[in-house]
């Protein structure tokens, strides 16, 4: 379904299968029969957005996509929020980004907050961001994974290297919550918070659940 009832929810790699995580992960968000969700892989993108090189390549693909579309709004679902400055300079339309409105719902939920990373260069990118929006003093830490997108998604090591970044960053760095940073790793949300028995944030709902009720 498309059109003035539809939020896109754009994959910016080419990933399926985090593009079917992604449908699940926001499959229980209820717009109450009057705005769906249609979440669509950007085919033309790398197959996991892992640099900076990356983020560069897809910015322009994702700004004609979400501007040149007729939803009543967007959702960039890449942790690197690639696309979402641009956008908010060329479209009236709401546009939300997960790494935005991940950090958003914890900041104005919970004191402090930590994040999962993929990579050493993943969590450099985020710390910049994290500074840039003006959060760093809530930052009670960052840890890595050590996955790739493709591993993020359907890795059969996956749940414990996330697991055991959770865990630091409860125990260690004193996190109130933890935001899974990358889009990829939506399925993994409900066990993760359960082992943990801290909240786990996916910034894909996060972020589907504001465009929902910027439009609703």
């Amino acid at each position: 379904m498309s059109g003035h009832k539809t939020i896109l929810v754009l994959n910016p790699n080419s990933n399926a299968i985090v593009t079917e995580n992604m449908a699940e992960a926001i499959a229980g968000i209820d717009g109450s029969g009057e705005v769906s969700f249609l979440c669509e892989t950007l085919e033309s993108a790398p197959y996991g957005i892992e640099s900076q090189a990356d983020i560069d390549a897809i910015i322009e693909p994702v700004c004609q996509r979400i501007a040149e579309g007729d939803e009543l709004a967007s959702v960039i679902a890449c942790y690197s929020d690639p696309g979402l400055a641009e956008l908010r300079e060329i479209t009236e339309k709401p546009v939300f980004a997960i790494q935005e409105s991940g950090i958003h719902v914890a900041t104005t939920q919970h004191e402090s907050f930590g994040v999962i990373a993929l990579s050493e260069a993943s969590k450099s990118r985020h710390l910049v961001y994290i500074e840039k929006l003006g959060q760093s003093d809530r930052l009670a830490g960052e840890r890595v994974a050590d996955l790739t997108v493709a591993e993020s998604a359907s890795g059969e090591q996956t749940f414990a290297k996330l697991l055991y970044a959770g865990q630091l960053l409860r125990d260690h760095d004193k996190a109130d919550v933890i935001i899974l940073g990358c889009a990829g790793m939506a399925r993994h949300r409900a066990p993760l918070e359960k082992a943990l028995g801290i909240t786990v944030i996916d910034p894909v709902q996060a972020a589907a659940q504001r465009a929902l009720n910027a439009v609703t």
